[in-house]
């Protein structure tokens, strides 16, 4: 910490389980009927995969059989949804969980897939060792609402040492994968927000503004296409119709053009990327590559001061793949330093799930 951070109030995240409230949202409603279970689970101090391996455990399946819409936070209170094939709703009612609990269970036709979530909701204790500003947050919680917030990647997201963009710049170096594929996958993931949070930074003072030869994203539909026309255009970035896009690189990935290819050639070279054509991965791995929008908005944002105003109570709801600790962080800013308790006290192991509260795909080929 410097000298200037020790003077800011410090905001704390995480300091119990119950401050830290995720609640996932599914994309769809089980049917009722179907050859799979869905089973809702409210777990607390334990990784989504943890539980997964005990409902596989405790239902007789494989565990390559359960399925989950994304990885929930260990360091909170979650409710997810689980598949499970070919298994009775009594069974998955009757099992106990070390840290968890089945909420309810309901047939459905397929498996549940990454990916499969509308988005998350959120209830977040944020504790300060000062008397808050809550107008000033209130404040700056309205802008992020009117422009977007950041889209940037938490730094749960490189592992707990920070390590994992540079594990993989090893392994592109190799033939072929040695040991977990699943492992060498999440560092390959690790490499790709890397280099999109760099791209990001190049253009943080207008992440909400469009350029020529963006490729942007309609927001109601999820379709891309290339800014030709700013006249046109802008208007439809400032209503929050549309978003520019940055590199979740790959073999089969878009790309921008003009200045902002260029742009994000060079931040493709700095960080020892080759152009899309020139990619190559050693052999058992696949990144074919998709855009992710500069900003994503934030639902229902509230905030609430605590008693004597020491920290507030934020609730809000985002869409797969963003991260909560990023919108708290926009928050804070410059007159605060947010703390996560869990990344002091997580130990080694967790690096794949420790602070993870969003669901989009680590697996690179999944977009």
């Amino acid at each position: 910490m410097t000298q200037a951070e020790s003077v800011l109030p410090r905001f704390a995240i995480r300091t119990r389980p119950e401050d830290f409230v995720v609640v996932e949202e599914p994309l769809y409603p089980a049917s009722g009927v179907g050859a799979h279970l869905f089973v809702e689970i409210e777990k607390r101090g334990r990784t989504t995969e943890q539980v997964a391996r005990d409902l596989a455990r405790g239902c007789g399946v494989s565990p390559r059989d359960v399925g989950y819409a994304g990885r929930k936070d260990r360091h909170a209170v979650t409710r997810q949804w689980f598949s499970l094939p070919d298994v009775e709703p009594s069974r998955a009612m009757g099992l106990e969980l070390m840290s968890a609990r089945v909420l309810s269970a309901v047939r459905h036709e397929h498996k549940l897939k990454t990916g499969h979530l509308h988005g998350n909701r959120f209830e977040i204790v944020v504790s300060s060792d000062q008397p808050v500003d809550l107008p000033t947050l209130e404040t700056r919680a309205r802008e992020l609402v009117r422009r977007g917030m950041p889209n940037r990647y938490g730094e749960q997201r490189f592992g707990r040492s920070g390590d994992n963009a540079e594990a993989a710049r090893k392994l592109f170096r190799a033939k072929s994968v040695r040991g977990d594929l699943r492992a060498a996958r999440f560092l390959v993931s690790a490499l790709q927000a890397e280099v999109f949070n760099a791209v990001l930074a190049e253009r943080i003072e207008r992440y909400d503004d469009v350029a020529l030869g963006d490729l942007a994203r309609v927001e109601a539909s999820g379709g891309l296409f290339w800014v030709d026309d700013l006249e046109r255009e802008r208007p439809r970035a400032r209503d929050f119709e549309i978003s520019a896009t940055g590199p979740i690189f790959g073999t089969k990935v878009r790309e921008p053009r003009g200045e902002i290819a260029d742009l994000e050639a060079k931040v493709f070279e700095r960080h020892g990327i080759p152009p899309a054509g020139e990619l190559v991965l050693p052999r058992g791995l696949r990144a074919h590559g998709t855009r992710r929008p500069l900003r994503v908005l934030p639902r229902d944002l509230a905030l609430t001061a605590l008693a004597e105003g020491r920290g507030f109570r934020l609730v809000c709801g985002l869409p797969p793949g963003a991260y909560v600790t990023i919108l708290l962080e926009s928050l804070v800013g410059s007159f605060g330093v947010l703390v996560d308790a869990s990344r002091t006290a997580a130990s080694p192991d967790e690096s794949f799930d420790a602070g993870v509260s969003s669901d989009e795909p680590t697996r690179p080929d999944m977009k």
